[in-house]
Parts: C-alpha cells; sequence; structure tokens
C-alpha cells in the first residue's frame, strides 16, 4: 500500500477527530525524524499508523487483543485503552501491509513507552503528546522543549516525567513499562 492509500484507508476507519491528530503525530514525527537524523518515512508512517486500532471502541479492545494473541496483564486489563498499541502494532500488517518491525515496535510502545526505546519509538511517543491538536496543561512547556533541546533522552525523560505526574494526579495506574523506560533512560544517561 502507498502512503495515500494508507491514509485513505485510516481516514476510512478512524473518526475525523482521530484521524486529524494521526496526521498531526505523523507530520510532527517527521520534523523530530530531520532533527534527530531518524528516517523521516518511517517516522511518518508510525505516526500516521501509531492510533489505527483506535477504530474499535474501548470494550472491544480486549476481545481484539485476544484475536491477535496479546497478552492482556493486570494494568491492561483495568485500562483497556492500553491495548490499542498493541494491537495497532499487528493491524499495520493485517491492513495497511507494514511489514517493519522498527514501525511496529515504535507503535507498540507509544502510549507506555519502553526500557532501551529506539530513536524512532522514542519520536513517536513524543510527537504523540505534543502534535498541534493536543491541548492539555504543560503541552507547551513539551512543544518548547522539542525547539530548543538537541537531546532526544532528555526529551523523553521530560515526556516520561509529565506522563507519570498526570497519572498519578489523576489516582491511576502508573505502567509499569513507563516506569522502566525512565529508569532505563536515567541509569544509561550519556
Amino acid at each position: 500500500m502507498t502512503i495515500d492509500e494508507m491514509r485513505r484507508e485510516l481516514q476510512r476507519r478512524l473518526k475525523k477527530e482521530r484521524f486529524a491528530h494521526s496526521i498531526g503525530v505523523a507530520n510532527t514525527a517527521v520534523k523530530l525524524a530531520k532533527k534527530f537524523g531518524v528516517d523521516e518515512t518511517k517516522a511518518y508512517i508510525a505516526g500516521l499508523l501509531h492510533d489505527c486500532a483506535r477504530q474499535f471502541e474501548n470494550n472491544e479492545l480486549p476481545a481484539e487483543a485476544e484475536k491477535r494473541g496479546i497478552k492482556i496483564g493486570e494494568v491492561e486489563n483495568s485500562m483497556p485503552l492500553l491495548l490499542h498499541s498493541y494491537i495497532g502494532a499487528k493491524m499495520i500488517v493485517e491492513i495497511y501491509g507494514v511489514d517493519d518491525s522498527e514501525i511496529s515496535q515504535a507503535i507498540y510502545r507509544h502510549t507506555v513507552g519502553a526500557r532501551n526505546m529506539t530513536p524512532l519509538d522514542k519520536i513517536i511517543y513524543f510527537a504523540d503528546m505534543i502534535e498541534p491538536n493536543r491541548n492539555y496543561p504543560g503541552v507547551d512547556k513539551l512543544r518548547e522543549l522539542a525547539e530548543t533541546s538537541n537531546n532526544l533522552d532528555e526529551i523523553i525523560l521530560t515526556a516520561l516525567d509529565e506522563s507519570i505526574i498526570f497519572v498519578v494526579q489523576k489516582k491511576s495506574l502508573v505502567h509499569p513499562d513507563t516506569i522502566d523506560a525512565r529508569n532505563f533512560l536515567i541509569l544509561h544517561k550519556k
């Protein structure tokens, strides 16, 4: 499938606002990829398709995960929305014909992060947080960091901190992968 065909198929499957978000993430990912020397085409495709599984309602996600042999952990069981990233990593092959392990991994990790994230993983995680359609307290600080910092790890560490603080303030569960991602960055700081 060409990128134009992927875009049309995604637009057909997602709600208007979710599609606009996906385009925003794709374009933001390309800007970050240029800045940090990452493959811009992979960044665009991963950004475009990162939320492809959001075509399903939250209550449908566990069945979709099971269909694809995806393990549902305790946190995901409590918060099924998290499953969309794991399902999306499989759907890019099933529906969009994208058989690229780097893109798949970036989509898989875009919601909660992971230890030892690749530069593409970090770009998709961060682009999802700062794309132009996002509007939440602190987003401008993160956007400014994207402009001023030349250290991708510093950017992601700040993003992880902000994410953890947000989730804790909501008295919600913090995914262990998010903690692992943060700890890994601190332990391997350059």
